[in-house]
C-alpha cells in the first residue's frame, strides 16, 4: 500500500515516514476502510497466499487482550501465542500487551475479525508503525528473493516463490486501485486556477498602506509546457509552482502549490519539498492561517467569493488555447537547458512573422500526461484504430493503431499479440533510464528552412493517397534525418503519428518508407520515448514476422535503436520480440552460403537482428528470454562468420550476457572461446574490443584462462596494448589480461611476451577503467617473486603509491592488493616505507567500503611483517593503533576476518600489544569466538594467541568467555584453523583457571590427537597444553594428598 498512503492519505507531519495517520480528513477513512476489508477477508479469499510468512512481522500496539483470542491459540496469562508456526518454530502471531506481532495475512485476518470494534484502530495503529509494508512482508528487493528461492533445492521452494510473485501482485493491484478509486475522488490544482489566484494575490500587494500582502514572488522564471513551473524533481511529487510570499505581519513563508493543495515548506526545500504545515485548500485558506493582517484586510475589503475556486475549477478557455499552443499568464513556458537562439521567445506574435505550426492534438496530449508522470487509459481494453484518411484508390488498410497500452499499469494483466496473458512487472528498473528531459516545442525562434520544407511535407503525407505517401516518404528520406532540426521538424507536426500508423498498413512500400525514416530520427532521445509511448514499438515487433527480408532487417534495427531505455527492452520481451528475433539469426541455412551474393540479404537481417538482441540484451531478464528462446547456438554459429558488421553485434552480444554464469558456461560448451581468440587478430578495433571483454568477464573461469591460453590468445591480449589511444579497448585488453593472469600458468606465458613492463608503463595518465584493470594484473603478477623485483626496476611501486590516494574504490581494492603482494619483499619493502605508503593504507581504513578496509588490512599484514623497525612505524600513526581495535566492531565477517591478522602481526611487538590492550581489544577479539566462519576462525585464534603475551590478558580472555569456543574450534576441518586454534590454547593455557575450562570442555583428547601430527609447530604447541594442564591435575592431586 505504498503509493496509496504517500500520495493519497493525509499525516500529521511533512513525511509519511514519520507522522500518523490524520483521524479528521475523510480520505483516511476510505483508506482504511478499504484496507480493512481485504485484510479481513484475505484468509478467505486468498488462501494460498494468506499462508506465507512474512520477511519481519509487522509490529504495533494493540489494544486487544489475551481474552479476546479464542480457539487455536495458546494463553498463558496476558500472552498468546498462535499454534501456527514458520518453518523456525516461530508463532505467526505473538502477544505480549501491548505489543502484537503478525507473521502471515492469515493470522492478521483472524485478528481483524476478532477485533470487533476495534478493527478500524488495529488497522491504524498497524500502517502507523510499519511504514514500507512491502518490504517487511516480502523482503527489501523482490529480486534478492526470488534468487534467494531459486537457489534452494526442491519442489517447496519453486512453490514458495511463485507464491510471492502472486502476494506481490496481489498488492500493488490493491495499491493502484486504492490510489486510483482516492484520486478520482478527490478534486485537484490544475495549473491555470492558480496562476489566477497568484495573480489577484499580486495585486493585493500594491494597495499601499492598505496592501494585503508585500510581495508575492515565484522561485523559478521558467513554466513549462504543461504549465508547471515546480522543478521536475518536485513535479514527480504533483508540485505546480514554489512560491514566496511575504506577509505584512509575520515571517516570509516558503509555500508548495500542488494538485493535492498548498502547504509550506522548509526554506530552499524544492523538488519534492518537504511539508511543514497542513495541506489547504488555496493560498488564501493558508495565509488566512498564518496572517492575522491578511485575513483582516481580506475580510475587510474584499469578498472572498471573488477568487477563483482553486479546487475542481478547469478553465475551459485556458485549456483549450494551450491545445492550440497559445500560453496565457503571464510567464512564458522556456526551455531551461536549451540554447538562447531555441528558447521560446517571450511576448504576442509579431506580425510578418513566419506561420507556427503547432504539434498534433495526440502529441500535445501525450506529452501533458507525460510531464505529469503518467501516462491515460485507452478509451478500451484492445487497441483504439481509426482511419488513417490516405485516400479511397489505395488498397491499404483504413485501421491503424493510435494508443498504445498504458506504460503505468503495473500489475493489470494486459493481453499481448505474442499470444496469452502477461503481467507488466512493477519492478526495480527504472523506466525512465537514459532519457532526457523533454524540450518544449520551438515557437517563434530562427529554424533552418529544412524545418518547415519537413512540416509541409509532413502535411502531404496526412493527406495524400497511396501514391503521394511513397513518394513523400522518398522526399522525406533526402533530408539529413540524423540532425535533430529536422527529428524535432516530423514530430512537431504529428508526422511520428503517421509514421508509425503507416506499419499497420498492408502497403509493403509505405512500411518500408516509414521504417528508413523512423530508424534514423530514433536516435533522437525524445523519439524514442514518444514511439514507445505512442505504441508503436509493438506495431514493429510485429513486423519482425513479415516474409519481407527487408522489412524484418528495418523492423530489427529499428528495434535496435529504440530498445535503449528498459522500459523499451521491457515491452520488446513481453510482446514476444525476444523470440522473434532469435528467430532471424537462424534465417543463414549455412556458412557456405554466407559469401553468395543472393544471400546478401539474409546476412543484413542476420546481423540486425543480432544488433536488436544486442540493444535488448542489457536487462537480465532478457538475456535469460535469449537463452531461453535458443540464441546461444545461433550467436556461436554467426561467430564463425567472415563479415565483420556481423561479428560486432554478435560479440556484442555474447559479451553483454557474459555477466550470467550459464553464458559463461555455454561460451564454452559451444567453442566460442576459440573464435573469439581468432577475432583478437582483426584489423577492425571494435571488434577486437568486444572480444576481449568477453573473455575478461569469461575468465572468471578457470576453465576459461586455459581455454585462451590453449588456443595462443595471450599475446594477441598483449599486442593490443600497443593501441593506447583507444580506451576502450585498451580497458578490454587489460581487463582481459587481468583475469587471465588468475592462472600462474598463464602469468608464465605473460613473462614471455615482456607483458610485465608494458602494464607497469600504464600505470600513468590513464583512465580509471584503464588502471583499475592495471593494477589489478599487477596484483596477480606480484604472486610470483620474481615479478617483485621487475615491478620495482620499472618504477612500478612509486606509481602504485601515487593511486592510494584515489577515490576510486575498485582501483583502492586493487591498489592495496599490489601494494601488499610487493610489500612482501624486504626491499619492496623499505621503497613502500620511504614513499609513506604504509600510511596511506592505513588511512584506507577509514573508507567506508569495506572491500576498501577489508584489502587495506590484508596489505598492511606484510608491511607489518617485514619492516625494518615496524613497532615503531606503528607507533608512529596517530590513532592508527585505535582506528585498529575500533574496526573489530564491523559486521562484515572479511573485514574483522583481515583485521584479526593485521592485529596478529601487530602484536609481535609488546609495546603495541599494551597499546591494543588499553584500547579494549580483548573484549572485542573475545566477542568475535562464536563465529562459524573457518577464514575468521583462523586469524581470531591467532591475535587471541598473540595478545595473550601481555599482562593479565590471559586471565581476560578466560573471564570474557573465550576459552570454550576456541576449545569448540579444534573440531574444525581446516588445518590452518587447528594451527592457530592450539597456539592460542597454549597460550591461554598458562592460567590455572582456563586449565580447568579446557579440561572440563574436553580439550585433552583433540590435543593429544594433534601431537601425533606431521607439522612441527602443532605438535609443539599441543604438547605444550596438555602439559600445562596436566602439571595442574598433578598439582591439584599433591594438593589433595597433603591435605
Amino acid at each position: 500500500m505504498g503509493a496509496s498512503l504517500t500520495r493519497a492519505a493525509q499525516w500529521t507531519t511533512a513525511s509519511w515516514e514519520g507522522g500518523e495517520l490524520e483521524a479528521p480528513p475523510p480520505m483516511n477513512d476510505f483508506l482504511l476502510g478499504e484496507i480493512l476489508r481485504f485484510a479481513e477477508t484475505f484468509d478467505s479469499r486468498h488462501p494460498r497466499e494468506a499462508e506465507h510468512v512474512f520477511k519481519e512481522p509487522l509490529q504495533w500496539r494493540t489494544a486487544l487482550a489475551a481474552s479476546d483470542f479464542k480457539t487455536g491459540y495458546d494463553i498463558r496469562n496476558s500472552d498468546v501465542q498462535s499454534r501456527e508456526k514458520d518453518g523456525d518454530g516461530r508463532p505467526l502471531l505473538q502477544l505480549c500487551p501491548p505489543a502484537v506481532s503478525v507473521r502471515s495475512f492469515g493470522q492478521l485476518s483472524k485478528l481483524l475479525q476478532l477485533a470487533g470494534d476495534k478493527k478500524l484502530g488495529e488497522v491504524r495503529a498497524c500502517l502507523q508503525e510499519n511504514r514500507g509494508l512491502v518490504a517487511k512482508i516480502l523482503g527489501r528487493r523482490f529480486a534478492d528473493v526470488l534468487e534467494d528461492a531459486g537457489g534452494r533445492s526442491g519442489a517447496q521452494s519453486l512453490a514458495g516463490a511463485e507464491a510471492e510473485v502472486e502476494l506481490f501482485l496481489l498488492l500493488q493491484s490493491v495499491d493502484e486501485r486504492l490510489l486510483e478509486q482516492s484520486l478520482r475522488g478527490t478534486p485537484e490544482l490544475d495549473p491555470a486556477a492558480v496562476r489566477a489566484e497568484v495573480e489577484l494575490l499580486q495585486r493585493l500587494c500594491d494597495e499601499g498602506e492598505r496592501r494585503a500582502l508585500k510581495s508575492v514572488r515565484h522561485t523559478s522564471d521558467y513554466e513549462f509546457s504543461n504549465g508547471h513551473s515546480a522543478p521536475p524533481g518536485g513535479q514527480q511529487h504533483m508540485d505546480i509552482c514554489n512560491l514566496i510570499i511575504e506577509p505584512c505581519d509575520t515571517e516570509t513563508l516558503h509555500v508548495t502549490c500542488s494538485t493535492a493543495g498548498v502547504f509550506l515548506t522548509k526554506q530552499g526545500q524544492e523538488g519534492g519539498s518537504e511539508r511543514t504545515s497542513d495541506v489547504f485548500r488555496d493560498l488564501v485558506a493558508l495565509l488566512k492561517s498564518r496572517s492575522p493582517h491578511f485575513a483582516a484586510s481580506i475580510k475587510q475589503d474584499f469578498a472572498v467569493r471573488e477568487l477563483p475556486s482553486a479546487r475542481g475549477t478547469r478553465h475551459v478557455e485556458s485549456v483549450e488555447a494551450e491545445e492550440r499552443g497559445q500560453r496565457h499568464g503571464p510567464r512564458e513556458p522556456q526551455e531551461k537547458n536549451a540554447p538562447e537562439k531555441a528558447r521560446v521567445q517571450r511576448g504576442p506574435h509579431r506580425a510578418g512573422g513566419k506561420k507556427k505550426y503547432e504539434p498534433c492534438p495526440r502529441w500535445t496530449s501525450l506529452r501533458r500526461s507525460s510531464s505529469n508522470g503518467e501516462m491515460k487509459e485507452p478509451m478500451s481494453g484492445d487497441l483504439h484504430k481509426r482511419k488513417a484518411g490516405l485516400g479511397a484508390k489505395g488498397k491499404m488498410k483504413g485501421e491503424l493503431s493510435v494508443s498504445s497500452v498504458p506504460a503505468g499499469l503495473s500489475s493489470q494483466k494486459i493481453k499481448t499479440p505474442a499470444g496469452g496473458d502477461v503481467f507488466n512487472e512493477s519492478s526495480s528498473e527504472s523506466e525512465e533510464e537514459e532519457e532526457e528531459p523533454e524540450r518544449c516545442p520551438e515557437s517563434n525562434v530562427d529554424l533552418p528552412s529544412e524545418y518547415w520544407q519537413i512540416q509541409k511535407l509532413v502535411k502531404y503525407l496526412k493527406g495524400g493517397d497511396q501514391t503521394a505517401t511513397v513518394l513523400t516518404l522518398c522526399a522525406l528520406m533526402d533530408f539529413s534525418l540524423m540532425q535533430e532540426t529536422c527529428q524535432l521538424a516530423i514530430r512537431d507536426v504529428g508526422g511520428l503519428e503517421v509514421l508509425i500508423n503507416l506499419l499497420d498498413t498492408d502497403e509493403v512500400k509505405c512500411k518500408i518508407g516509414s521504417l528508413k525514416i523512423l530508424r534514423k530520427i530514433c536516435h533522437n532521445v525524445q523519439i524514442r520515448q514518444a514511439i514507445v509511448d505512442m505504441g508503436g514499438l509493438q506495431s514493429i515487433v510485429a513486423i519482425l514476422d513479415s516474409p519481407v527480408k527487408e522489412l524484418q532487417a528495418l523492423a530489427a534495427e529499428t528495434v535496435a535503436n529504440v530498445a535503449r531505455f528498459r522500459r523499451a527492452r521491457r515491452i520488446v520481451r513481453q510482446y514476444g520480440g525476444i523470440r522473434k528475433l532469435v528467430k532471424l539469426l537462424d534465417c543463414v541455412s549455412g556458412l557456405a552460403k554466407l559469401t553468395a551474393k543472393n544471400q546478401e540479404r539474409d546476412v543484413e537481417v542476420a546481423r540486425c537482428g543480432a544488433l536488436a538482441l544486442w540493444s535488448c540484451s542489457k536487462t537480465s531478464r532478457n538475456k535469460e528470454a535469449i537463452r531461453q528462446a535458443g540464441g546461444i547456438p545461433l550467436l556461436g554459429r554467426l561467430l564463425k562468420s567472415p563479415h565483420k558488421n556481423m561479428l560486432i553485434p554478435v560479440v556484442g552480444t555474447l559479451q553483454e550476457c557474459a555477466s550470467v554464469e550459464n553464458y559463461r558456461i555455454a561460451i564454452q560448451t559451444e567453442g566460442m572461446i576459440k573464435d573469439l581468440v581468432k577475432n583478437l587478430s582483426s584489423d577492425n578495433d571494435e571488434l577486437q574490443m568486444h572480444c576481449a571483454s568477453a573473455i575478461f568477464k569469461c575468465a572468471e573461469d578457470k576453465q576459461t584462462r586455459d581455454l585462451v591460453r590453449q588456443y595462443r590468445g595471450l599475446q594477441p591480449l598483449v599486442a593490443l596494448l600497443s593501441k593506447a589511444d583507444n580506451k576502450h579497448l585498451l580497458a578490454a585488453a587489460t581487463g582481459a589480461i587481468w583475469k587471465c593472469s588468475i592462472s600462474p600458468e598463464n602469468v608464465t606465458k605473460f613473462q614471455e611476451y615482456k607483458t610485465l613492463e608494458s602494464l607497469v608503463g600504464l600505470l600513468i595518465d590513464q583512465p580509471e577503467e584503464v588502471l583499475v584493470n592495471v593494477v589489478g594484473a599487477l596484483g596477480e603478477f606480484a604472486q610470483i617473486p620474481a615479478n617483485k623485483v621487475t615491478i620495482c626496476k620499472s618504477g612500478g611501486i612509486k606509481s602504485l603509491i601515487n593511486l592510494l590516494t584515489g577515490t576510486n574504490q575498485a582501483l583502492l581494492v586493487n591498489v592495496t592488493k599490489a601494494v601488499g603482494a610487493c610489500a612482501t619483499d624486504t626491499y619492496n619493502m623499505a621503497i613502500i616505507d620511504q614513499l609513506d605508503g604504509v600510511r596511506l593504507v592505513w588511512s584506507l581504513l577509514k573508507n567506508p567500503s569495506a572491500d576498501v578496509q577489508r584489502s587495506a588490512a590484508w596489505a598492511l599484514c606484510p608491511c607489518v611483517e617485514n619492516a625494518k623497525d615496524a613497532g615503531e612505524m606503528v607507533r608512529s600513526l596517530v590513532g592508527g593503533l585505535e582506528l585498529i581495535v575500533t574496526l573489530l566492531k564491523s559486521t562484515n565477517t572479511e573485514v574483522l576476518a583481515s583485521i584479526c591478522a593485521a592485529v596478529a602481526k601487530i602484536a609481535k611487538d609488546k609495546e603495541n600489544l599494551a597499546v591494543l590492550t588499553d584500547h579494549g581489544v580483548v573484549p572485542l577479539l573475545a566477542s568475535l569466538t562464536n563465529t562459524t566462519d573457518n577464514r575468521l576462525l583462523c586469524h581470531l585464534a591467532e591475535a587471541i594467541g598473540r595478545c595473550c603475551m601481555w599482562g593479565s590478558n590471559r586471565t581476560s580472555f578466560g573471564d570474557a568467555g573465550a576459552v570454550p569456543p576456541l576449545v569448540h574450534y579444534l573440531k574444525s576441518k581446516d588445518s590452518a584453523v587447528h594451527k592457530s586454534t592450539v597456539m592460542a590454547l597454549y597460550q591461554l593455557s598458562k592460567e590455572p583457571n582456563n586449565c580447568i575450562t579446557m579440561h572440563r570442555r574436553g580439550a585433552v583428547k583433540p590435543l593429544i590427537h594433534f601431537m601425533g601430527s606431521d607439522d612441527a609447530a602443532l605438535q609443539e604447541y599441543s604438547a605444550g597444553c596438555v602439559r600445562n594442564i596436566a602439571r595442574l591435575a598433578q598439582a591439584n592431586r599433591d594438593t589433595l594428598l597433603y591435605v
